[in-house]
């Protein structure tokens, strides 16, 4: 379930990873990875975009006019640091997928890896946690 936290320079909501995949299944939002190149590369959510913490410039986001933009990590730590720099450079609110690409995986949802024997790219994904 989504939740607001109300910070210095606007709203930080952090939403859960169903609720992610809901809303991009509709199109009501941009999914933003804030990981290294390298582990994008090696696994991501399909339609995700990539724009790195380590060279994050909250001016080359896109609109948030149609879409709302969440970002999203490994953990969901990176992700936050990014939110409230975002937050920061004067945006009224944004979100942050909990718990990261780890949460989405443990939910039993699908993501893109690599098949390193083939050098293809393969959606997969894990049993949910009990």
């Amino acid at each position: 379930m989504a939740t607001q936290e109300a910070l210095a320079n606007g709203t930080l909501t952090t939403l859960s990873a169903q609720e992610v995949k809901e809303f991009l299944d509709q199109g009501r939002i941009v999914l933003i990875d804030v990981r290294t190149p390298s582990e994008f590369a090696f696994e991501r959510i399909e339609g995700a975009m990539l724009a790195p913490l380590s060279s994050f410039v909250p001016e080359t986001m896109p609109s948030q006019d149609s879409k709302g933009i969440v970002f999203h990590c490994g953990s969901g730590l990176r992700s936050k640091k990014v939110a409230e720099k975002y937050l920061s450079a004067g945006h009224e609110g944004v979100a942050h997928m909990d718990g990261g690409l780890a949460k989405w995986k443990q939910a039993g949802l699908s993501y893109i890896t690599i098949d390193f024997g083939s050098g293809t790219e393969k959606v997969t994904a894990m049993k949910p946690a009990s």
